[in-house]
């Protein structure tokens, strides 16, 4: 998903968007060196080298990736959106925000 996710990421970098990505990697170094090879450049949590970790608990997770897609007042509005179904989905919450304004 690394290349959706940067075009997704360099598109909407002038937008009130944030992709956040939680890591179930045994190590914050193993983390490290994926993100520098694969060239991420989105904040990632690490949740503490298990998949069973404390963020996966509390949020459900049973897959990975597992995606939630939260509006502008962190409420998850979509689940399990891929593609061109999660870009469709950020980019309705992104209109909803601007229509408020």
């Amino acid at each position: 998903m690394y290349p959706h996710e940067r075009s997704l990421v360099k598109r909407l970098k002038d937008e009130k968007f944030t992709l956040l990505g939680i890591n179930s990697d045994e190590t914050p170094e193993k983390w490290a060196d994926a993100a520098k090879r694969e060239k991420l450049t989105w904040p990632v949590m690490f949740d503490g080298g298990s998949i069973n970790g404390p963020i996966a608990t509390k949020w459900g997770v049973r897959g990975w990736p597992t995606i939630y897609v939260l509006d502008a007042k962190g409420v998850i509005r979509f689940i399990g959106v891929r593609d061109k179904a999660m870009d469709e989905a950020v980019d309705e919450l992104l209109a909803e925000m601007k229509e408020r304004k």
